[in-house]
């Protein structure tokens, strides 16, 4: 059965430095995202180069968290689904984006480096070819309005 889903959080900008935004300086990025029910608020700024707080996350970071996250777990629902029995995942993703020039940008691209790690040599081949799969499934790489490439590894358990 298809179903609808919603999704709720709230934001807090706690970057009032007594003068509000009366100029492009005047004011921090530090923000705080919330979601009822969570253990733990995401404590976010705008990525440095835009006088942001390098210690917090960043719009641009937390995109490219959500992919690696959704194809992680698209992954191992696919792995199940043929028999490939996953002992190890991680990934070390990147994105870049460009300025247009004009005060905006883009995501341009990101690049998932899954590095899986299978329990038996025999489902090696299966694993690295799962990934076309599980991207197909990721509902967040089929939001976004850039290219998601993937540059997996596969290992095995003790090998």
């Amino acid at each position: 059965m298809l179903g609808e889903h919603h999704y709720a959080i709230e934001l807090e900008w706690q970057g009032d430095r007594g003068e509000g935004t009366s100029s492009y300086r005047s004011y921090g990025r530090q923000h705080v995202v919330r979601a009822t029910g969570k253990l733990h608020e995401i404590a976010g700024s705008s990525d440095r180069a835009f006088h942001g707080d390098r210690d917090r996350w960043n719009p641009e970071e937390l995109v490219l968290a959500a992919l690696s996250q959704c194809h992680m777990l698209s992954y191992l629902h696919v792995a199940v689904n043929h028999g490939v029995v996953v002992v190890g995942y991680e990934d070390a993703a990147t994105a870049t984006m460009r300025e247009d020039g004009r005060g905006g940008g883009r995501l341009e691209e990101a690049v998932l480096r899954p590095r899986v790690t299978v329990a038996d040599p025999s489902m090696r081949e299966l694993a690295e070819s799962l990934h076309h799969e599980a991207s197909e499934k990721c509902f967040i790489a089929a939001s976004v309005a850039f290219p998601v490439r993937h540059e997996p590894a596969t290992l095995v358990r003790g090998g």
